[in-house]
């Protein structure tokens, strides 16, 4: 868990996933659609967010799809997607 004053400008944090160990995907949080602050400001009226809250907000370009051949998770696989100065979250893939 980090505070707003740790991470300084959100609208410039790098962002990246990795598929076990493989970098699959790596850009910046200019780049998204609608801000950090949009996306809070859009989803809290209805949604009242808490610390540990985390807001999955769609994917940058590297998709499985975008290979040739398309590379598609596996049971087994483990995603990690890091945010810089925030930490990283690691999930496995069952099915």
């Amino acid at each position: 868990m980090v505070t707003s004053n740790e991470i300084g400008q959100p609208a410039e944090l790098n962002i990246s996933s990795r598929i076990k160990g493989e970098l699959r995907q790596s850009s910046n949080t200019r780049h998204m659609v609608f801000s950090i602050p949009g996306l809070v400001s859009i989803l809290s009226p209805g949604l009242p967010l808490e610390p540990g809250n985390i807001l999955a907000a769609g994917i940058p370009a590297g998709a499985g799809m975008g290979f040739e051949p398309p590379k598609f998770l596996k049971a087994g696989d483990v995603v990690r997607i890091e945010i810089e100065k925030t930490g990283y979250i690691e999930n496995r893939f069952i099915e």
